[in-house]
């Protein structure tokens, strides 16, 4: 049967593109090129039969930093290259933001198609190298920027509607609350999609998270007066929990 988009493919064959577009990426940028490794699910061996690849080209340093991907579907595929200079991808494995039990994963393990310099451990050391305090950076950011707006507005839509969009705000509180837990813990997720279930498996969580997430990962979402409960319980949770740990989501009047 034909298929439009994503077509079965064996691991074999995806390995198979993977050095096929390492040849061409040493075609394109030959001596300028310091690394070339495959990150995501390929790297992990999760991969099923229509992951897409992903992969990085690491460049040395030159006269100016490089930072920009190729992503492209050939078809019954789908690719992407990361396509960064050292200190780039560097800097980027040794900072924590909101979402770094998401997206750092890549850092910490590659399936190296070429590094004959040893540049993967260099970047996993990177990537190992922030403090705790890089950590309450980043929780106290996602406190303010991300939970505490979202409570504000999901108390404008208990008030003025329209309560179509509490779904899509429960989704986030929840997936937020797990990147707090998972920020709390330096715990990475495996996948996207592990993010909630993993969440609930680590210790330290807030009062309220886990109604939320489960009713999330249930698709319990049609109910507006159980979405606007669960997620008002989980920021007095939050709340309980910043205070108990000295995170911070309110300060002075202006802090500047």
């Amino acid at each position: 049967m034909h298929m439009n988009g994503p077509e079965h493919t064996s691991r074999d064959e995806r390995l198979r593109t993977c050095h096929e577009i390492a040849s061409r990426l040493h075609d394109v940028y030959g001596e300028q090129i310091l690394a070339i490794g495959v990150y995501g699910s390929v790297s992990r061996g999760t991969d099923g039969p229509f992951s897409d690849i992903e992969m990085f080209c690491v460049l040395r340093e030159s006269s100016g930093s490089v930072d920009f991907s190729y992503e492209w579907s050939a078809g019954p595929w789908k690719a992407e290259v990361d396509v960064c200079s050292q200190d780039v991808l560097l800097a980027t494995a040794s900072t924590v933001e909101g979402t770094w039990p998401l997206t750092h994963g890549p850092f910490f393990s590659q399936l190296s198609l070429y590094d004959p310099k040893g540049f993967f451990p260099k970047l996993k050391e990177a990537a190992e190298s922030p403090t705790k305090e890089d950590f309450r950076r980043a929780i106290d950011e996602v406190l303010v920027g991300e939970m505490y707006e979202f409570v504000g507005k999901i108390r404008n839509v208990r008030l003025n509607g329209p309560h179509t969009y509490l779904p899509y705000l429960a989704v986030e509180f929840a997936q937020y609350g797990a990147m707090l837990v998972g920020l709390h813990n330096q715990k990475l997720f495996s996948t996207g999609s592990m993010v909630l279930p993993e969440a609930l498996e680590l210790p330290g969580r807030p009062e309220g998270f886990d109604h939320v997430a489960r009713m999330v990962m249930s698709g319990e979402l049609t109910e507006p007066s159980k979405i606007v409960s669960a997620c008002e319980n989980f920021w007095v949770g939050l709340v309980n929990w910043a205070a108990e740990h000295d995170y911070t989501i309110r300060t002075k009047r202006i802090p500047f």
